[in-house]
């Protein structure tokens, strides 16, 4: 579970006055890749976990661990960084744009990995700026999972740079599930990440929601569940997210076979606009 340290640290560059003190003040010059890799050393997959994430995500009960569960493990990393004084930008306020997640193998409850996150330089975007987190899990010296989640800092933007990754074909809605109010919560004890704008209404709405917004990382995760038992065990899965998820609601799931895997989207039933896009793929 996130501490509570790190959720305060996490808030204070928000809020006016207290994000000017010393060791709170971010520097918008400041390049996060100079912060240099985090890591966990020798951590052990606990069964139990793994399976409560299983459940809040939908994935059927079975021996190797659904695909992205890993990220738990890399998420008090990826808060690491976004606290560190090297990273420019309050964690408030941060956009998740896209992400991408290769498992080169199954992992398995009691596997004892290696977890490692690091940013990259800050790079130009059409709205602003974005930077990669990128995240590397090993057994030993085996890669067996790996991922690059793309934030962006809104902000001012550049005129024709990359805008992220070209993943806007939504194939048909073949299916809805309807989410209940408290899926952010459920989601967050279980993930760590209690951001407010996932949790209630009123702290929702305190960071410019309608109200409570599911996680972009449990969408991802939902949508791999509904394929699981039709990817390879070796697979790299890619989505752009797109407009957020009012909790409670309903998302549209459809997918179609491609030449080289799958295309997978959620969308809103009432008129088809995405709330994510994605694709997965055999790794090569």
């Amino acid at each position: 579970m996130l501490a509570l340290p790190m959720i305060l640290r996490a808030a204070l560059p928000s809020i006016p006055g207290v994000n000017q003190l010393p060791g709170v003040r971010k520097d918008p010059r400041a390049d996060p890749s100079r912060a240099g890799t985090f890591t966990r050393r020798a951590v052990r997959i606990d069964r139990e976990h793994a399976a409560a994430y299983a459940r809040v995500c939908g994935f059927e009960a079975r021996d190797a661990l659904p695909l992205t569960y890993p990220h738990l493990l890399a998420f008090p990393l990826h808060m690491q960084v976004l606290t560190s004084p090297q990273f420019p930008f309050p964690a408030v306020g941060t956009v998740h744009l896209a992400n991408t997640v290769t498992g080169h193998r199954p992992l398995h409850p009691g596997e004892v990995v290696d977890v490692a996150v690091r940013a990259s330089q800050l790079r130009p975007h059409p709205k602003g700026r974005v930077v990669d987190f990128v995240a590397e899990v090993r057994v030993g010296e085996e890669l067996v999972w790996e991922s690059t989640s793309t934030y962006l800092r809104r902000g001012r933007g550049e005129e024709g740079a990359p805008a992220g990754p070209a993943l806007d074909r939504a194939p048909d809605a073949t299916t809805e599930w309807r989410l209940p109010g408290d899926l952010g919560r459920r989601y967050g004890a279980v993930s760590g990440d209690r951001n407010p704008i996932h949790l209630y209404p009123v702290t929702a709405k305190a960071l410019g929601f309608p109200r409570q917004i599911a996680h972009g990382m449990w969408s991802l995760a939902r949508c791999v569940a509904a394929l699981d038992n039709r990817l390879p065990d070796a697979v790299t899965v890619e989505v752009a997210f797109a407009k957020p998820i009012l909790l409670p609601g309903t998302v549209a799931f459809g997918h179609e076979v491609t030449g080289d895997g799958h295309a997978f989207a959620l969308t809103r039933p009432k008129d088809g606009a995405p709330h994510l896009v994605g694709r997965a793929a055999m790794v090569a």
